[in-house]
């Protein structure tokens, strides 16, 4: 079961789509000038995780981005950073007013900037906003028109998506040097630890950590997760093979391709 956070409402609703079987999700670029900057980007990878969450749920999924008018350029770079955090392509690009056409029927799911929320969207769907993203030096957007995603140490985009992560979906994201420098860290780390748990005779993921998680996943609460991967990564009751399991698994919705080190260590 898929609860998001519906601003018209300002409380968490089951999101219920109108053809049984089929979740239709439109991403809008911010409305402003700086519609394929930092923020943007937010906004596509919160339809990648709802897209990743829903298929897990059972759901086929249907993303369509929408825009304004926009340059080529935008565009281009927009769609190369987006491909740099392992976002998922969406089945089109679009315009704002042709989304629901070619969805093919009503937007279950509409996923805007914050300052976008207040917009008149239709009747249907769900209106989720999306926190405003900020980094220092970037604009007071984060404006990526040039193609370059910030990642922090190590210059990897996945610690970039990490960091985005580690924000509650509809809160503002502020991503200082600081914050970017600790999820470089934090997904070093992981990765050295799977791949070491990877040695290990697989176990199955304890129950109440795989409830846990699908519950989270249900809300997009991607900061529980994080945290509960945090805690479980110290448990010394928990076997090498079950964190392994439940690392992989989470890292499903995560994204964040922990376990790109098997098989590397010691070379």
């Amino acid at each position: 079961m898929l609860r998001l956070l519906d601003s018209r409402t300002n409380s968490y609703a089951e999101v219920a789509p109108a053809r049984r079987g089929l979740l239709r999700v439109c991403a809008y670029a911010p409305g402003d000038a700086e519609g394929f900057g930092i923020t943007g980007l937010r906004v596509e990878l919160v339809a990648d995780l709802l897209a990743r969450a829903a298929e897990m749920c059972g759901l086929q999924v249907i993303t369509v981005f929408a825009s304004r008018e926009h340059s080529r350029g935008q565009a281009s770079a927009s769609r190369r950073d987006a491909e740099a955090l392992g976002i998922h392509p969406p089945t089109a690009y679009t315009s704002s007013h042709e989304a629901q056409a070619v969805l093919g029927g009503p937007i279950d799911v509409h996923l805007v900037s914050s300052h976008d929320a207040d917009e008149s969207f239709g009747r249907s769907g769900a209106v989720v906003p999306v926190g405003a993203a900020h980094i220092p030096g970037y604009g007071d957007h984060g404006d990526t028109s040039a193609g370059t995603v910030p990642a922090g140490q190590g210059h990897d985009p996945l610690a970039f998506r990490l960091a985005l992560l580690s924000v509650p979906y509809h809160e503002p994201a502020d991503l200082t040097g600081s914050v970017l420098a600790r999820a470089y860290e934090t997904l070093r780390r992981w990765r050295q630890q799977v791949a070491g748990w990877a040695e290990s005779p697989s176990r199955p993921i304890p129950a109440d950590i795989g409830q846990q998680a699908q519950a989270a996943f249900g809300g997009l609460d991607i900061v529980s997760v994080l945290t509960m991967l945090g805690g479980l990564a110290h448990d010394a009751g928990v076997s090498a093979g079950a964190k392994f399991e439940a690392f992989v698994y989470a890292d499903r919705i995560l994204g964040l391709d922990l376990a790109r080190d098997i098989g590397k260590l010691g070379g």
